[in-house]
């Protein structure tokens, strides 16, 4: 639960149940796209067994959160519609609200970090909630909407720490079971553990060998010391890319249902996460956000560790273009397909221009050159030069640093 906010004592020990699931399904007919299910041959080689992608980016608003919060605005009473609606989030809850909201004729406010990249402020608007921006970090945020449900008597509709938005979450589950029944292992990203939770009701209830694996951002881990103290433990400052899954402190109503069902939660670094997110927009054409290729990145990661066949949950597409350059750029970088490199010349005409025609040579790509004669460190004769390069991986960046020291450079770094 979120710090400043409060449920009732019914809402927090309602126990989510398959008939609860199966309920959240009617009620999405319709409303929820039952999204595709799209094989992996690179990862299905690599884990030794199928690999499946369940596209939850391909959703309506782009992500999941469509479900739990269309589940949870149309279980509120008709006094409770009436007062509307309000949530905080920086992207996918947001549009999710806002669309559920629109669709079920209930106003909604969503407050957004002041940071929050302008596509996805516009994405919310255009489904029909006033965008208010307030604060620069989320917790900011939270507080100014949950003060405005005090002063309005609007419902907080919370992104993951209530029984029906697990309810709601969990019909991807139902609809993993449809598309493959003899899944052996699925792979969902964690957060506060909606989703997880909702997956987990549904799937251990009907097929309870199937084994569920949550992931987390090493930066923004809770789960991990949480399950083992036995309760909820807040991170002080949780740091990711993924900002889906940047969450500081389990939902205590998820908490237990994890704690219970899900088999195990593994964690996966920045570096991991930028590779997972590269390989899916290269190898299978799909645009997915960090927190969406966090499954992704746990299979890259250790592939002999699941068994299959394996179903990866995509969680959400909702990916800032200028946080996907950046993430693109670092996701080649993990993989060897960048390299830096420094070295001095002789200054004199045609100097750079043989440079150059050795790593073309080599066949490398330069994608910037920095040339510099006045740094006082450098001899009267002397240039320095920093090149970036797109490389084909780590043995050819081998290659093009042996190119450059037979042809006499000495690479300083």
């Amino acid at each position: 639960m979120l710090e400043g906010m409060s449920y009732s004592t019914a809402d927090l020990s309602r126990t989510v149940t398959l008939d609860d699931v199966r309920g959240a399904q009617k009620m999405l007919s319709g409303v929820a796209r039952t999204t595709a299910m799209e094989g992996s041959r690179h990862l299905s080689q690599l884990v030794g067994a199928p690999v499946l992608f369940k596209c939850e980016n391909l959703q309506r608003t782009g992500s999941f959160k469509l479900r739990g919060a269309y589940v949870r605005i149309a279980g509120l009473l008709p006094e409770e519609r009436a007062a509307g609606v309000v949530a905080a989030s920086a992207g996918n809850h947001a549009q999710g609200v806002a669309l559920a909201s629109a669709l079920l004729g209930v106003t909604s406010t969503v407050f957004m970090p002041r940071g929050a990249p302008l596509p996805k402020i516009s994405a919310t608007q255009d489904y029909g909630a006033e965008v208010r921006l307030h604060g620069q970090v989320v917790d900011e945020t939270l507080a100014a909407a949950q003060e405005h449900a005090r002063q309005t008597g609007a419902v907080f509709i919370h992104p993951f720490d209530h029984p029906d938005v697990i309810a709601g979450q969990g019909t991807v589950g139902l609809e993993i079971l449809e598309q493959c029944p003899e899944v052996r292992t699925i792979v969902v990203g964690v957060g506060g553990g909606g989703l997880a939770a909702g997956i987990a009701v549904a799937v251990k209830a009907l097929r309870p060998e199937v084994r569920i694996v949550g992931v987390q951002a090493e930066g923004a881990a809770a789960y991990p010391p949480s399950l083992a103290a036995g309760r909820p433990v807040s991170l002080a400052h949780p740091a990711t890319m993924a900002d889906g899954i940047r969450v500081g402190r389990p939902g205590d109503v998820p908490f237990g249902i994890v704690g219970d069902l899900v088999d195990e939660v593994r964690t996966v670094t920045e570096d991991q996460l930028s590779a997972a997110l590269l390989l899916c927009l290269e190898r299978a054409k799909l645009v997915v956000e960090p927190a969406g290729a966090s499954p992704v990145a746990a299979l890259l990661a250790e592939p002999g560790a699941f068994e299959g066949p394996v179903v990866a949950v995509l969680s959400g597409g909702n990916v800032d273009p200028v946080l996907m350059q950046g993430v693109l750029r670092h996701g080649m970088a993990a993989q060897g397909r960048y390299l830096a490199v420094r070295l001095r010349l002789t200054d004199r005409p045609g100097a750079l221009a043989t440079l150059l025609g050795v790593l073309s040579g080599a066949d490398a790509n330069v994608l910037d050159v920095s040339h510099v004669r006045t740094d006082p460190r450098l001899g009267l004769t002397e240039a320095e030069v920093e090149l970036h390069l797109e490389t084909k991986g780590p043995e050819h960046c081998v290659e093009v640093g042996r190119a450059l020291r037979d042809a006499g450079y000495t690479v300083m770094r």
